[in-house]
């Protein structure tokens, strides 16, 4: 009765709404790239289950790409970051 209701839609609904909330509310920049990850699992099963399996083929490819990418601009505003809260403590230091 109740395992009707579980099927590939609301599953992956659910995972993007689980993303999308893990996004919003968590602190730290790695868990935000998880739960990114969360997010675009669920996106890619929402696709397959609207049957345009060839736009799931596409997102499946460029997804890993851009979590590299928002990895790399985590890892560049961590830099940016370092070097402001640095040149900061010299001035106060002077």
């Amino acid at each position: 009765m109740y395992l009707d209701f579980i099927n590939l839609t609301t599953v992956s609904a659910a995972l993007t709404l689980i993303g999308t909330a893990g996004i919003i509310s968590l602190p730290k920049p790695l868990d935000k790239v998880i739960m990114f990850a969360l997010l675009q699992a669920g996106f890619v099963g929402m696709i397959v289950a609207a049957k345009y399996l060839d736009v799931a083929m596409a997102a499946a490819i460029f997804d890993p790409i851009a979590t590299i990418i928002l990895l790399i601009g985590i890892i560049k505003i961590n830099e940016v970051r370092k070097k402001n809260q640095k040149s900061q403590e010299e001035v106060n230091l002077a």
